[in-house]
């Protein structure tokens, strides 16, 4: 007789007792720890202790009963490992048969007469509520309440996909519909009648959707899609749907019915987490009442949610839910795609039994672990001030988030982007019109604005002259020649009507100070050494002084009684310095994106070539708004800022500038110590009417978030359940 054991394949003379009582030889075989292969008349039997190393190494390294009983022949022999006797086969069926064994006894079917239901041979989350297992209410106490609320995510692998087989009837199913994977006869007929839609996402992130009708026709299923629980990532028994093309409706529909069936009695409120989900819930109710198959206790309301999306679905403004990880079941897969190339070609029971076996090991593993995450002691400090109309309002945001998720936008960040230079001049031409100012004062800020913008030109003409220098061609110097004609002839118009706002005690002819650019790519320039070096002279328009308050000073202003022009150029600076930081980070976010996707991407020298153009066509745009920046701070600070100005707008240095596509990478490595430049975050508004920053957003204090709402804490506050993981502020953890 052929005996398998860890050791290897032995080949030893077995006799069985053939005594009037004695027991059949199978019975024998299984008193001395040996599995035998077939039961009326054996030849080969395996040990208890290779079935349990091979489940185990099936479990931790996904090995496959080929490569397997591959390493025990090499054992074996392992000069000559083909003349080991090949039980290739008879390892499948045996181990099919121990792996159904071991699981009913865990279950605790062994030595019983009655058959497992539906889901009775997988383990669940042991800290979720189940009304009967882990939930005794007392008298006053009811099932409503959000701290019995059951949270579900909801995704699919399209890893565990698997190939039509051989010989489908010739299968046998051991434990159809009794683990994860739902029941196959059930689940046939619900496609069979389910409406085939095709969708159309309305939102860029909805690659599920895009894909939903992505078919392939070698295989009998792309992949697998089901419900874990959201908060503590144990897998939901009968939950778990084949797809037949991609992610669609109907097999999710499916998953979801049964997940909700599941020690469910009782519960009306489950939160569900899935990537399209702003789709997905729109007729989810729609499509179980028409179908005959799916089935959901009507008084269970379904709460909508997104891992990764804004506050319309986010996990934190939602009622007993708190910060979760809505994309946890990605880490589910992981593990179960250790034995999904194993299962792809199996028959469609034994791919199906080796799923639910994996899946129940890591629902075990999950809840053996699972103490030292549930023990932990709760601190919070909450607030007093303003808590209730905080409350309030979240009351009436969650009562609305069913029918309006847009009623959700209550918990927006809160970002006061800073006004532009047009809307700047837009609002000082409305309140002079409104107080009716003199002639010569009512066009004045569009007259500002002018001189603005040819200094803009300035810049860029002097950056463009910078870089052609004076080996320059024929066309080139003449494009150069026709916007110093243009530029000269605004900044004469300009001139002659500075009389009209500047008053008589302004001298065309005299002359300002110089004009001096810092141009960042040579901050060492001087406007001497650069007259030298390009074609370009002392007088030239790019080089003119314009009479602007800010050019004539504060003193020689007074003296003009041109005093009332300071605020309004100050205030038309502020917004061309916030116009030239918002092109600033614009382009810094395209070049970012350039070096990602196309440099780094780029193959062939042709593509190398125009990649890097594109990057030195951005880099021009940024060195032109750092220029622009620069000159405005420097006229901001001849007109005497005040203490708010000088700390907004700080000056720009040549490091903040460069940009590292790691940044967009969260794990990445050293993104610990990175933080952004001062002028990313320029636009938001930290104060408040209150200044409650620091109270409003104290258990972020690592994070570069903009703004939370005030109402954040005290939503923590109050909504944090037994369960889940605590923060204590004031020094302490976090």
């Amino acid at each position: 007789m052929v005996i398998v054991d860890k050791s290897g394949v032995h080949r030893l003379e077995i006799r069985c007792c053939e005594c009037p009582n004695a027991m059949s030889p199978d019975i024998q075989m299984f008193r001395h720890r040996f599995f035998p292969a077939s039961f009326n008349r054996p030849k080969t039997v395996f040990t208890f202790r290779v079935l349990n190393d091979f489940l185990l190494d099936s479990l931790e390294c996904g090995t496959s009963a080929m490569n397997y009983y591959s390493k025990l022949r090499r054992m074996t022999s392992s000069m000559f490992p083909h003349l080991v006797p090949d039980r290739y086969r008879e390892l499948m069926r045996v181990a099919r048969q121990w792996r159904q064994l071991k699981t009913m006894k865990w279950h605790g079917f062994g030595h019983r007469s009655d058959n497992p239901s539906t889901g009775e041979l997988a383990l669940f989350c042991p800290a979720c509520p189940q009304p009967g297992i882990n939930v005794l209410l007392s008298e006053d106490e009811l099932l409503d309440d959000w701290k019995y609320t059951r949270s579900f995510v909801m995704d699919g692998n399209f890893k565990a996909e698997h190939l039509h087989p051989i010989k489908p009837f010739d299968e046998v199913w051991l434990s159809d519909g009794l683990g994860f994977m739902v029941g196959k006869d059930r689940y046939k007929m619900h496609l069979a009648e389910a409406a085939d839609m095709v969708e159309k996402s309305s939102c860029n992130n909805h690659r599920a959707v895009n894909q939903a009708n992505a078919a392939r026709h070698k295989l009998e299923s792309t992949g697998i899609g089901g419900v874990a629980c959201a908060r503590h990532g144990c897998f939901v028994p009968h939950s778990m749907v084949d797809f037949q093309k991609g992610e669609r409706q109907m097999n999710m529909d499916y998953a979801l019915c049964e997940a909700s069936r599941h020690n469910m009695e009782g519960i009306t409120r489950a939160v569900t987490f899935y990537d399209i989900n702003c789709q997905y819930n729109k007729h989810f109710r729609v499509r179980v009442d028409r179908s005959r198959f799916l089935d959901m206790a009507p008084q269970l309301t379904i709460i909508p949610g997104i891992g990764f999306c804004y506050v319309r679905y986010a996990s934190n403004f939602i009622e007993g839910i708190g910060r979760i990880d809505g994309e946890i079941m990605e880490t589910l897969w992981a593990r179960l795609n250790l034995i999904s190339p194993a299962a792809r070609g199996m028959s469609s029971p034994h791919r199906k039994e080796c799923l639910d076996y994996q899946m129940n090991d890591s629902n075990f593993c999950k809840m053996i672990r699972m103490k030292r995450t549930l023990c932990g002691n709760t601190s919070w400090r909450g607030m007093a001030s303003r808590k209730t109309e905080w409350l309030a309002r979240e009351r009436i945001a969650q009562s609305s988030r069913l029918n309006d998720p847009a009623a959700m936008d209550e918990y927006e960040i809160n970002i006061k982007k800073a006004p532009s230079k047009k809307e700047i001049e837009l609002r000082l031409l409305e309140e002079g019109n409104a107080r009716n100012a003199a002639p010569s004062r009512r066009s004045v800020a569009t007259w500002i604005s002018t001189g603005l913008a040819i200094e803009e030109a300035q810049i860029a003409l002097l950056i463009e002259v910078r870089r052609i220098g004076r080996r320059s061609t024929e066309t080139q110097r003449l494009d150069i020649a026709r916007q110093r004609d243009r530029l000269q002839g605004q900044i004469d118009g300009f001139a002659r009507s500075a009389l009209t706002h500047l008053g008589e005690g302004f001298d065309a002819d005299d002359e300002p100070e110089d004009l001096n650019v810092d141009i960042l790519d040579d901050l060492d320039d001087d406007p001497a050494d650069f007259t030298e070096t390009s074609h370009t002279w002392t007088n030239s328009p790019e080089l003119t002084v314009i009479p602007l308050p800010s050019n004539l000073g504060v003193d020689r202003c007074r003296r003009c009684m041109a005093e009332d022009l300071i605020p309004l150029e100050m205030s038309l600076r502020e917004g061309q310095a916030n116009d030239a930081l918002h092109n600033l980070r614009i382009y810094l976010c395209n070049k970012a994106i350039l070096f990602r996707t196309t440099v780094r991407q780029a193959k062939s020298q042709a593509l190398k070539t125009r990649a890097w153009s594109q990057v030195t066509s951005v880099q021009q745009a940024v060195s032109l708004h750092a220029s622009i920046y620069t000159k405005t701070r420097k006229q901001m600070m001849k007109l005497e800022p005040g203490q708010d100005q000088l700390q907004k707008y700080k000056p720009l240095l040549r490091e903040q500038l460069k940009i590292s596509t790691a940044v967009g990478d969260p794990n990445a490595r050293g993104q610990r110590n990175e933080s952004l430049a001062w002028f990313w975050s320029v636009e938001v508004d930290l104060g408040g009417p209150d200044q409650s920053w620091n109270e409003e957003c104290e258990f972020l204090l690592a994070c570069h978030i903009p703004r939370l709402p005030d109402w954040t804490h005290a939503k923590f506050t109050e909504s944090i359940g037994c369960g889940q993981r605590h923060y204590e502020i004031d020094g302490g953890k976090k």
